[in-house]
C-alpha cells in the first residue's frame, strides 16, 4: 500500500501540471503514453519490442493518436486513416519479410490496438486541447470515483460475483455503488462547472461515462486474464502499467467524443 501512495503521489505531481498547461506538453505526453501502452501489449504477448515490426505498430499508434493538425502537410484527397493503412501494409509486408515469424494474427493484434490505444490517448487530447480542462475533470472524476466507489463498496458490502470468469474481485454490489457514487459527484461537479448540455441530460450522460468506464476496466482484465499476466507492465510500482491506469480513460474519452463533448 505504502509504494502505491508513493507512486499514486508522485505521478500526480507529473500528470497534473501537464494537464494544466495542456497544449503540446499534453500532446507529447499522450504519444509517449501511447507508444508505452503498446510496448505494454508487446510484451504481454512475449513479442520483443526491439525488433522492427514493434517500429512500425509505434508509429501505427502514434499515426492515430496525433493530434488532427499535425495532418496539415498531407495532400487534400488524403487522410489520417490513408497514413494508418499504408503503415498497416508495410506491417503485412514485414509477414512476408520475417518468413512468417510475423503472423498475419500478429498483425490483426496491432492493428486492433493502435486504434484502442490510439482513439484513447487522441482523445485525451481533443477533449484537454478541445473541450477545456473542466470538461476532461469532469471525465477524470467519473473515473476515479467509480473505481474508487466500487472498491470500497465492494469490499465492505460485495456478495454477489460481477463477472468471475474475468475478474473474480469485482461484484455487483461494488459495481453499482461506484456507478452510484461517480453520478452524486457528477451531479455536484456540474453545479460548479457547467457542462455542454443541460443538468438532467448531463447526469444520464455521467452514469453512462460510468457505466463505460467499468466496462473499460473489465476489457483490460479480459486481456490480462488471456495473456495470464497480472498486470499489464511494472513502469508504476504498484500499480502496473500504463493500460492498467488508463483501461477505463480508454473507452470514456471517445465516448466523450461520440457524445459531441470533444
Amino acid at each position: 500500500m505504502k509504494q502505491r501512495i508513493i507512486t499514486a503521489v508522485v505521478a500526480l505531481i507529473i500528470f497534473i501540471p501537464i494537464l494544466i498547461a495542456g497544449g503540446l506538453w499534453l500532446e507529447v505526453a499522450a504519444c509517449a503514453l501511447a507508444v508505452i501502452a503498446m510496448s505494454e501489449i508487446f510484451i504481454m504477448r512475449k513479442r520483443v519490442i526491439v525488433s522492427g515490426d514493434f517500429l512500425v505498430a509505434a508509429l501505427g499508434v502514434l499515426a492515430v493518436t496525433v493530434p488532427d493538425r499535425f495532418y496539415g502537410w498531407l495532400p487534400s484527397h488524403l487522410t489520417r486513416l490513408d497514413v494508418i493503412y499504408v503503415i498497416i501494409v508495410v506491417l503485412l509486408l514485414v509477414t512476408v519479410a520475417s518468413k512468417n515469424r510475423t503472423t498475419y494474427d500478429d498483425v490483426a493484434v496491432v492493428a486492433l490496438s493502435v486504434f484502442y490505444i490510439g482513439t484513447g490517448f487522441h482523445n485525451l487530447i481533443a477533449v484537454r486541447n478541445g473541450a477545456g480542462l473542466d470538461t476532461l475533470l469532469f471525465a477524470l472524476i467519473l473515473v476515479w470515483l467509480t473505481d474508487s466507489g466500487a472498491y470500497f463498496i465492494g469490499r465492505a458490502f460485495g456478495k454477489h460475483k460481477l463477472w468471475p470468469a474475468i475478474s473474480p474481485n469485482k461484484t455487483w454490489e461494488g459495481s453499482i455503488g461506484g456507478n452510484l457514487v461517480a453520478v452524486i459527484f457528477a451531479a455536484i461537479y456540474i453545479q460548479f462547472q457547467p457542462q455542454l448540455y443541460s443538468f438532467w441530460p448531463m447526469l444520464g450522460i455521467a452514469l453512462f461515462l460510468s457505466i463505460m468506464g467499468s466496462l473499460g476496466d473489465l476489457i483490460e482484465s479480459a486481456l490480462k486474464r488471456y495473456y495470464g499476466v497480472k498486470d499489464s507492465g511494472k513502469i508504476l510500482p504498484g500499480h502496473g502499467g500504463i493500460l492498467d491506469r488508463f483501461d477505463s480513460l480508454l473507452l470514456v474519452l471517445p465516448m466523450l467524443h461520440l457524445l459531441g463533448m470533444a
